[in-house]
């Protein structure tokens, strides 16, 4: 057997330069390089391999949290089909990453971690950001990944490499146990040399399976959908991963059942599909909520059923309702009490739609979705386009309008991302996605910081769609200094951040709760009060975006937004439009509702009064079994 004498870095980065990826006949490099920031930790391993591997791109972020998420935004506009590698020093580089791994796995997006360990020789110890613990010393702070991935592994010896690197990838590859893979790495071990085989280094491709489901089940779900009278599809992020639009569309035409959209699955269908009826749940459009209430069977694809999902079990109310569940994961497919289709979306959608030939929705039921989907449709155009009498702060626009102007200055085949605060609510309901994945919604964690590092990754994945950013003045505050990445590296974005001077979803939350919204506005210590209720806290947003080298506007207006979106589209490098809007006119919950638990005894009037409401409301929760 041929050997070849490298450091375990050096060999970690060749491995990664020959994994591929192959589904419906069409392969792709797995990892597109590395993301990350250089420390004690790794430096001279993963830093020096790279030096010596051009063709394995490096690129240096700003901070190791939004590595990942740059990481996992390229994930997801790939359809799991690409990402990178993220490296950190030891101590606060790893850790920095928890969060961002705790994200890709509850999202089941693939991306590999590699932080910097202490020494596996242990006789320098302890390392500076070593953690200590007296019961074992078999214990660093890079175990706090192993809850947040769905493989974990410390090299202790170069050789252990052979073993852990196929299985790190066979999770990253799996459609149904994919997530973060964490290798920890201690820094000794990288530098170490070792005599590996050259089959290590050999082209390897890795099948993305298309699972079918089984005779049985798909007997049952068929026969639960002939015996439906009022049959709804909520279609979730696993038919944008499978690339099962088109046989959606299929399905959908043959039997017309009207389809619904979860956060992730938004965009599985162009919006103005004639049976698109909107999303559904607590961001749910009014639509589609209707038709989830009377609903006697729910064909879940590719959704596990969120509490925003199911508005907290509460959108399902017909005493009759069944489910069907389509996912790639034994784990989602069985949830609710539904007939679990443990298949690949694409192919259960062909094999359902051959076996229900000749099926087809009543009359009147076609009609109702009909009539439903239209008044959706006039309802959206009304929040685009609000009459100025309606509005009251100073010509300032509303949120919707925002939304309205972005999504017309928008292209058919371009990407909307964000993640947190109220813009996924309205988003959800109002923005009109045209083509798949050009809803890029980070909902599964919903983390504050994801956009700009996200909207990166789903640039790098598609570079000739314009991406757009919609964020508030909270999220922005927390990872802003990616937008310097994104000048460094090329990578225009258009960012829309919206200053409403403090965290405006949370105040709203904590109003309905009859909290007032405390805590939730920038505003300073108030010397009488001793609260933050004092004067606002002014942060010139266009100035710090400006010298992290973004183009900046201000819009003072509607109009004179849409003219500087169309600005930043003519820009060649990331454009900041900051506008303020019109806080006190807000976006309907068409019938849905959240689960927040409101304090059971108060002081305070108004949370006594919100807690009669929520109990009022929790009646309608339900158990599916």
């Amino acid at each position: 057997m041929k050997m070849r004498r490298m450091t375990m870095a050096q060999a970690l980065i060749q491995f990664l330069k020959q994994q591929y990826v192959e589904r419906d006949g069409r392969e792709h490099a797995f990892f597109a390089g590395m993301v990350g920031i250089f420390g004690h930790g790794n430096v001279a391993g993963i830093g020096q391999a790279l030096q010596q591997n051009p063709d394995f791109p490096y690129i240096l972020v700003r901070n190791e949290q939004a590595g990942v998420h740059m990481a996992t935004g390229f994930a997801k506009a790939s359809n799991r089909l690409r990402t990178f590698a993220c490296t950190s020093s030891i101590g606060p580089g790893a850790t920095n990453m928890i969060t961002g791994a705790a994200l890709a796995t509850i999202n089941r997006l693939p991306v590999l971690l590699l932080p910097g360990d202490i020494f596996a020789r242990r006789n320098v110890a302890p390392v500076l950001q070593q953690l200590e613990s007296p019961a074992t010393q078999d214990i660093g702070v890079n175990d706090c990944f192993k809850p947040v991935s769905r493989y974990w592994d410390r090299i202790y010896r170069p050789e252990q490499l052979i073993t852990s690197l196929p299985e790190a990838m066979r999770v990253l590859t799996s459609p149904s146990d994919c997530g973060a893979v964490t290798l920890a790495l201690p820094q000794d071990v990288q530098a170490e040399a070792y005599d590996y085989p050259e089959e290590l280094f050999a082209k390897r491709i890795w099948l993305i399976r298309r699972g079918e489901a089984d005779r049985v089940s798909l007997e049952r779900a068929v026969s639960a959908v002939r015996a439906a009278k009022r049959p709804l599809i909520v279609a979730g992020g696993g038919v944008l991963m499978s690339e099962a639009s088109p046989a959606l569309a299929e399905f959908v035409k043959a039997t017309g059942i009207p389809v619904a959209e979860t956060q992730a699955g938004k965009g599985a269908l162009a919006w103005d599909y004639p049976l698109v009826v909107g999303a559904i749940g607590a961001t749910g459009s009014l639509a589609a909520n209707r038709l989830a209430n009377a609903a006697d069977l729910v064909i879940g694809i590719g959704t596990r059923y969120s509490d925003f999902t199911s508005a907290s079990m509460t959108a399902f109310q017909n005493p009759q309702v069944k489910f069907v569940n389509i996912n790639t994961a034994e784990f989602d497919a069985y949830k609710v009490g539904a007939i679990p289709v443990v298949a690949d979306a694409r192919v259960a959608l062909d094999q359902l739609g051959a076996a229900l030939a000749g099926y087809k929705v009543s009359t009147a039921y076609a009609a109702e979705v009909a009539d439903l989907k239209a008044k959706w449709d006039a309802e959206v155009e009304r929040l685009f386009h609000l009459k100025r009498e309606d509005l009251g702060q100073a010509g300032k626009p509303a949120q919707s309008e925002v939304i309205g102007a972005m999504c017309e200055a928008s292209g058919p085949c371009d990407v909307l991302v964000s993640a947190a605060g109220s813009h996924p609510g309205d988003l959800h309901k109002l923005w009109r996605t045209r083509t798949p994945n050009g809803y890029h919604m980070e909902y599964g964690y919903s983390c504050m910081g994801y956009e700009i590092p996200g909207a990166m990754g789903a640039k790098m994945a598609d570079p000739s769609r314009e991406v757009f950013v919609f964020l508030g003045d909270g999220t922005y505050l927390m990872m802003p200094a990616e937008i310097a990445t994104s000048v460094q590296e090329g990578v225009k974005i258009i960012i829309v951040l919206v200053d409403n001077h403090g965290f405006a979803s949370i105040g709203s939350l904590s109003r309905s709760l009859g909290q007032e919204g405390f805590g939730t506005r920038y505003r300073k210590r108030d010397a009488k009060s001793g609260q933050l209720d004092g004067e606002p806290v002014a942060v010139d947003f266009a100035a710090n975006a400006r010298s992290l080298g973004a183009h900046t506007i201000k819009a003072a207006n509607l109009s004179e937004l849409k003219k500087a979106l169309e600005e930043a589209k003519a820009m060649d490098r990331t454009t900041v439009i900051v506008v303020e809007t019109d806080t006190s006119v807000g976006v309907p919950g068409y019938e849905s509702w959240w689960d927040v638990a409101v304090a059971e005894v108060s002081e305070m009037k108004s949370v006594r009064e919100a807690r009669a409401q929520y109990e009022e409301a929790r009646k309608r929760e339900r158990q599916h079994l």
